[in-house]
């Protein structure tokens, strides 16, 4: 969510990716939850211009739907243009989108997804399967697309006739439209790299301008998905929460998205300006290397899991908004097994740990991360401060975004990173987690969870499924590269006219076409 970049969306996702706009539930202070959600007893209402600000680098902005989107801008002006297959849904963890519907096989390696009726591009030619069939496979073939699309090849993706595409997977997968929920953007067949800047989408909103992760936008009147209330969104980037909630103080922006606690707490006192708060909505894990290096024996990756003092890291860098996590990406998932004990600080066993391991105390390791998102690297700081407790020497290295993404993500021996999207412990497992994954972050290579992940997918049996998903997140839980010390809410500020920010995680923070403004 790179959540939020890597669609938090973000992831999630990321890229993000990481949280854009809100849930509205536990929010406190100023105007409250009831104008955010519409709760006030006003009837929507057409029109008006909802300016927007959004985390980003200038020097780390793209506008290709098919790439990394390192900025949380990027992501939202990119998910508000172009449509995805499916997106998270209300009720159930996907719900149709620009697929209206999909059906698999017996042995569930086949899926057909119908598109909606009546979904056009932005110039008024209808979408059509050889469309996102060029889509996903243009999405298969980027650096990053294989984890989006993991076990689905590019000839594995047809066009059945004029509305129908045919997803083939290597491997049963129960949950393949749940892949569809992330960056499956979808382009008019044969567009060139080079015209993807400015191509016409299939979302609720048109580019009208774009200059430097800025850019405005403006209502699609003919979108397939019904009546788009605002006329316009004004995305503006920000390279740092504080400058953005300045700018929301100041009446300069309607929304400041996930903006961080510290910038909430200075809110509080405002009448005149809603805090959305998202509960658990963002993972921002340390990630240990598994493949090689000095992390690589579980025991030393468990002693810095036992090391940490998960309570202190939430509320010193979370400010208390948020919850403590135990090592087990997706806590938002109805199968997310709540009943695996909770890791907590055990300092004599995480030196003992460190002993058996022949673990070299002497030396002082890096741990790389960036200020992409409030807080995280904060808590490098006080990771490696917490940590020294049990002998181990930690350096904080802070790189810029871009380097970051580019030279360090996926390779590193010790990094922070961060996940948007958490409603879905198969989503982190297939991405992230499985031996083949093109995201695997900490070069997890581990087959006992890559045959539970299997089976799990090819369990028709919800009784069977439910309990390999939760021999999955045990294998996770003793022996992953993830240190999940805490889950961090999802904070925005609101101008009071605002109603009705969306409500769903991960790609669904950025359906706005149901926003409206009360003025």
């Amino acid at each position: 969510m790179g959540v939020t970049r890597r669609q938090l969306l973000w992831a999630g996702a990321g890229a993000g990716a990481i949280g854009v706009l809100a849930a509205c539930g536990g929010g406190k202070g100023g105007a409250g939850e009831a104008a955010a959600s519409g709760g006030t007893g006003q009837q929507p209402r057409p029109g008006g211009t909802l300016k927007v600000g959004a985390l980003g680098k200038a020097s780390a902005v793209t506008r290709d739907p098919h790439g990394t989107q390192a900025n949380e801008s990027d992501y939202l002006i990119i998910s508000l243009i172009y449509d995805t297959l499916a997106i998270p849904g209300a009720t159930a963890n996907t719900a149709p989108r620009l697929a209206a519907s999909w059906k698999p096989s017996d042995d569930l390696k086949t899926w057909r997804f119908t598109l909606a009726d009546g979904a056009t591009f932005h110039d008024g030619t209808p979408v059509t399967a050889d469309d996102v069939v060029w889509s996903l496979k243009r999405l298969r073939n980027t650096p990053a697309g294989k984890s989006r699309l993991p076990g689905i090849q590019p000839e594995g993706i047809t066009a059945e006739d004029a509305r129908t595409v045919v997803l083939v997977s290597d491997y049963a997968n129960a949950d393949l439209p749940l892949l569809t929920r992330l960056t499956t953007f979808v382009l008019k067949k044969d567009t060139k790299d080079d015209a993807v800047a400015g191509a016409p989408g299939t979302g609720p909103f048109k580019l009208d301008w774009y200059r430097d992760g800025n850019a405005r936008l403006v209502r699609n009147d003919n979108w397939y998905g019904g009546k788009v209330l605002l006329d316009a969104v004004e995305v503006r980037l920000f390279e740092s929460p504080q400058a953005m909630a300045n700018a929301l103080l100041a009446g300069q922006i309607d929304v400041a998205s996930n903006v961080g606690a510290v910038a909430a707490r200075t809110a509080e006192a405002r009448k005149d300006v809603q805090i959305v708060r998202r509960p658990n909505d963002m993972a921002m894990p340390v990630v240990m290397r598994t493949a090689d290096g000095p992390f690589a024996d579980a025991r030393v990756r468990e002693a810095l899991k036992l090391a940490v003092d998960r309570d202190a890291m939430v509320k010193q860098v979370l400010s208390g908004y948020g919850s403590v996590a135990n090592d087990v990406l997706g806590t938002g998932d109805p199968a997310f097994a709540k009943d695996i004990p909770q890791r907590t600080r055990d300092l004599a066993k995480a030196r003992q740990l460190l002993a058996d391991a022949g673990f070299d105390t002497s030396r002082t390791y890096d741990l790389t991360t960036t200020e992409d998102i409030a807080g995280l690297a904060e808590s490098a700081t006080l990771f490696a401060t917490q940590v020294r407790e049990a002998g181990v020497k930690i350096n904080v290295v802070k790189q810029d975004s871009k380097v970051f993404w580019d030279d360090t993500w996926l390779k590193g021996t010790l990094y922070t990173s961060y996940w948007g999207t958490n409603d879905s412990v198969v989503f982190f497992a297939s991405k992230t987690m499985l031996s083949d994954a093109g995201q695997n972050e900490s070069g997890w290579n581990e087959p006992s969870f890559d045959e539970t992940y299997r089976k799990a997918m090819g369990a028709a049996d919800t009784a069977e499924r439910g309990k390999l998903l939760h021999q999955l997140q045990e294998i996770e839980f003793a022996k992953s590269g993830y240190l999940l010390w805490g889950m961090a809410d999802g904070i925005d500020l609101a101008g009071a006219a605002v109603r009705d920010l969306p409500k769903l995680p991960g790609y669904g923070r950025v359906q706005l076409e149901k926003t409206w403004l009360a003025r």
